[in-house]
């Protein structure tokens, strides 16, 4: 298996659909880089990852909005096509296994500089404070 991570903004709202009876939550993500080229000129290259998520779990779309900051994980999948033009293209595209909300504009609830403030949105729910403790002696 090959695994991809992906950690970028959302380019949109996600979409909800249907497919043969089950769920699956699409949505764009936005990774961008930035680079000096070889005359150090300052440079930028933006990939957007196509992503599905198939899950039942469709209430979480709410949180998955235009601007959010996202770590997606899952498996990749390249897809070649031609334009209507008649040039060729690529999308790059990813079957979600994960789901993080990292934040995003103008969200004060989770914080880039603390990664403790991350949701996960595939994980178990979390376990209250008394659950934390256990009789581990070290």
């Amino acid at each position: 298996m090959i695994k991809m991570q992906v950690i970028g903004n959302l380019g949109k709202d996600c979409v909800v659909n249907t497919v043969n009876g089950k769920n699956v939550i699409n949505f764009t993500v936005a990774h961008t880089e930035r680079f000096r080229d070889s005359q150090g000129n300052q440079q930028e290259k933006t990939i957007w990852v196509d992503c599905a998520y198939w899950t039942d779990r469709t209430n979480l779309s709410q949180y998955l909005t235009k601007g959010k900051q996202v770590y997606v994980e899952g498996q990749p999948e390249a897809r070649s096509f031609q334009r209507n033009d008649g040039t060729p293209g690529a999308s790059l595209s990813l079957r979600v296994r994960d789901v993080q909300l990292l934040g995003g504009r103008g969200d004060q609830s989770a914080s880039n500089s603390n990664p403790a403030a991350a949701t996960s949105l595939s994980a178990a729910p979390a376990s209250s404070a008394n659950d934390q403790i256990d009789d581990l002696p070290f």
